[in-house]
């Protein structure tokens, strides 16, 4: 399966290189059935191996994620509340994850549009539901695009630091929820830093 993953992305790639990000997270967010997540994770393991650039990689990400959750706002802000619910149980859309998005949302407001971002399933609905809630427009943009910064990067990094290793990375997604995975993330940034600075302090003393 992670062979078949990566010789798929890989043409795409290399057929439309950062375009693959751009529309791959974009109609993601806008509700259709495309991996994003895993399109930016394979973009981050090309920049592990020198053939993208993962900061061009990492704000194609966030472009795309804006604009497509922002189109998934337009459609529940127009279609209102109606339409929105014929989606239950529709295009691959579970009834349990639209009733989780729902409350969600109901519940935490804005603050739901950035936490959804981190959610497999919640964060293509998180667009619609605010839209059709009558979320004002600028507070969802300034948390969605605060949402969409921390997840790029996050993901991103994530691609390019088990570079070495694709299938690896593909048996830790499938085991692992990005909590576990920004905890990793973390973790080596931690790390990195305690060297940095030790290398530092041992070249002071010499």
């Amino acid at each position: 399966m992670a062979d078949t993953i990566f010789q798929t992305l890989s043409r795409f790639f290399q057929s439309y290189g950062y375009w693959v990000v751009f529309f791959g997270i974009m109609l993601e967010n806008a509700g259709l059935p495309v991996p994003g997540e895993t399109v930016l994770l394979f973009a981050g393991f090309l920049a592990f191996h020198g053939q993208l650039h993962l900061s061009r990689a990492i704000l194609t990400a966030i472009a795309g994620a804006t604009i497509g959750d922002s189109l998934g706002y337009a459609i529940g802000h127009f279609g209102g509340t109606a339409l929105v619910r014929r989606l239950r149980g529709r295009f691959l859309m579970s009834a349990r994850h639209y009733d989780r998005a729902q409350a969600l949302v109901l519940k935490h407001g804005h603050w739901a549009v950035f936490v959804a971002r981190f959610i497999t399933g919640l964060r293509v609905l998180a667009g619609p539901f605010a839209g059709a809630f009558l979320m004002p427009y600028p507070r969802f943009l300034l948390f969605n695009f605060s949402g969409a910064v921390v997840w790029a990067i996050t993901i991103g990094y994530v691609g390019f630091l088990f570079g070495s290793n694709w299938g690896r990375l593909v048996r830790l997604f499938k085991e692992a929820d990005l909590v576990i995975l920004a905890i990793v993330l973390l973790g080596a940034v931690v790390a990195i830093i305690v060297s940095f600075r030790r290398r530092r302090r041992a070249k002071a003393k010499v």
